[in-house]
């Protein structure tokens, strides 16, 4: 495994992310409850110990996922290992006010099985909550040793400088793979400039970079709603996916692995949240560090990543 800084802090975390959002079911709260088929709590505590023993040390929760059941399997998979461990979890929208803050931190820590709390994400921004209430409060938790730093999820450009004016802010965690770049328009060279971790969520963009749907799998759960499931949308990225098909046959690898090492190549990718129920499918994925993409491969990909998205629209 390799490691990297986490923001302007001490800590540094695995380029893999081990992403619990699979663990809960889905956003508690969203009408997604049971977005994602539950596996056996022993499953998936399993799971946690194994990627922990290949060297991931950062996992990523939120106190929405599946209304805590999330947390509360990291807390009892990984507690006697905590403190070799970054665990990032995730106030939402709705708990922004400085009281709420830590009614929810409180709360999350007693589900992590732990006093404090790694990296502390708002985990969308709050149209009615103003930001400064919110940073304000974390700011102090931060210096009350409670969390060691904070992180914003789903901001704009905008919402991550008007952050910063309150509180330094360490990781966001955008959306970010080949079929979904947008952050490289601004957000990620005011990350680098600023020495903010970039945590990537959907790293495989909900499955379509595996390229089992362009092979004619159906899709049952609540993607066949998403627009990159949409069978024109499956002819616009098709190219992308037989670029990725034969890199991946050269490499004796699988296209997910192929996707994730060119998404670590990116600049300013501190690491790639993966997430998966799926122990065969997340170690393939672990894997994905020690894919060496040649320049050649890497322009190929950058290049027909882009055409895709053109396509898109």
């Amino acid at each position: 495994m390799r490691y990297a800084k986490l923001g302007r802090t001490d800590m540094e975390v695995s380029r893999i992310t081990y992403g619990a959002m699979e663990l809960g079911g889905g956003n508690a709260f969203s009408g997604g409850s049971t977005r994602w088929e539950l596996r056996p709590e022993e499953d998936n505590i399993r799971l946690l110990r194994q990627a922990f023993d290949n060297g991931v040390n950062s996992f990523d929760t939120a106190e929405l996922y599946g209304a805590g059941r999330s947390e509360f399997i990291i807390g009892k998979a990984l507690g006697d290992v905590r403190k070799q461990c970054v665990i990032a979890t995730k106030v939402s929208a709705h708990h922004l006010r400085p009281k709420e803050i830590r009614t929810a931190l409180w709360q999350s820590m007693f589900r992590l099985n732990t006093d404090y709390i790694d990296l502390y994400y708002i985990h969308t921004p709050s149209n009615e909550i103003p930001i400064e209430e919110s940073m304000g409060e974390l700011s102090k938790l931060k210096e009350e040793g409670v969390i060691r730093a904070i992180g914003v999820s789903n901001f704009s450009l905008a919402q991550l400088k008007q952050a910063m004016q309150y509180g330094r802010v360490d990781a966001i965690q955008p959306e970010y793979h080949m079929l979904q770049r947008s952050i490289e328009d601004d957000l990620l060279g005011y990350c680098l400039e600023n020495g903010i971790s970039i945590m990537s969520y959907n790293s495989l963009a909900k499955g379509i970079l595996t390229g089992i749907f362009h092979k004619g799998k159906e899709v049952t759960d609540f993607r066949k709603e998403r627009s990159l499931f949409q069978s024109e949308n499956l002819l616009k990225t098709a190219d992308l996916i037989r670029l990725l098909e034969e890199i991946a046959a050269a490499k004796d690898a699988t296209l997910s692995q192929i996707a994730i090492s060119w998404l670590l190549r990116q600049k300013g990718l501190t690491s790639a949240i993966v997430g998966t129920q799926n122990e065969k499918h997340f170690f393939e994925n672990l894997h994905s560090i020690d894919i060496e993409l040649t320049e050649e491969e890497a322009t190929k990909l950058d290049a027909e990543s882009k055409k895709a998205l053109r396509n898109l629209g």
